[in-house]
């Protein structure tokens, strides 16, 4: 799903992001990805996305390699991928099911199909009820979950989610967060970025470790011993 081969990511001006960082994640995962500020979270997903090429390394995504992609090519990548971040990113002038639709309709989605979809995938994020609503008339939990349900309108193999509970309070962000562990166990795999050290020791998942652009801890294949830089 996801492969990371001994990446390095340097800037013109800030120097390296990424130093050597290897790492798998497998189809059907669940990961955290942790680590301070500037620890190099934002660049590991924007190289998923490719948004950014890596300096030195190979990234592959859902069997494409970023070496090889051409910049054409990039949308046909994101539309296997889900992005939820954590400003919402939706559209204000748009309703909760308008929002939704949207990601539809920039692909191309047959009209009559979208309007069922719409209704699933609402209902699937808990806001059934919500449809007509304005992200103003919104809770920030509930506006999370209109992105959510965007971020799934094309059936994605990987979700990628940006400090996604960084807005929220402690109620919101642990309903997000079992919405998060719902979409996965239906298949799709799910790398979450976050600074919530207490959702990541109760959750029981795995979590990758960045310190200064460098990968220092992966509880799939690093030992216990290996300190939590944040504790």
């Amino acid at each position: 799903m996801i492969r990371f081969s001994h990446v390095t990511k340097d800037y013109p001006r800030t120097g390296a992001a990424l130093k050597d960082v290897s790492f798998r994640l497998s189809k059907g995962e669940f990961a955290f990805l942790t680590g301070p500020s500037g620890s190099g979270k934002s660049t590991i997903l924007k190289l998923v996305y490719m948004e950014e090429p890596p300096t030195s390394g190979d990234v592959r995504v859902v069997g494409m390699h970023a070496s090889k992609l051409r910049p054409r090519d990039i949308p046909a990548l994101r539309r296997k991928l889900g992005i939820v971040f954590q400003d919402f990113r939706l559209l204000e002038d748009r309703s909760a099911e308008q929002n939704v639709a949207f990601a539809l309709e920039v692909v191309g989605a047959p009209r009559d199909a979208i309007r069922g979809k719409v209704t699933r995938l609402l209902a699937q994020v808990g806001l059934a009820s919500k449809g007509s609503s304005y992200p103003g008339q919104l809770s920030g939990g509930e506006r999370q979950r209109v992105a959510i349900a965007r971020a799934l309108a094309n059936d994605p193999f990987l979700l990628i989610a940006d400090e996604p509970t960084g807005n929220l309070d402690d109620r919101a962000t642990r309903g997000i967060f079992q919405l998060l562990r719902d979409i996965n166990g239906g298949g799709t795999a799910v790398l979450m970025a976050t600074h919530n050290l207490d959702l990541i020791r109760n959750a029981g998942m795995r979590v990758i470790e960045l310190s200064r652009g460098q990968l220092v801890y992966d509880s799939a294949e690093a030992t216990p011993s290996i300190a939590r830089r944040e504790e």
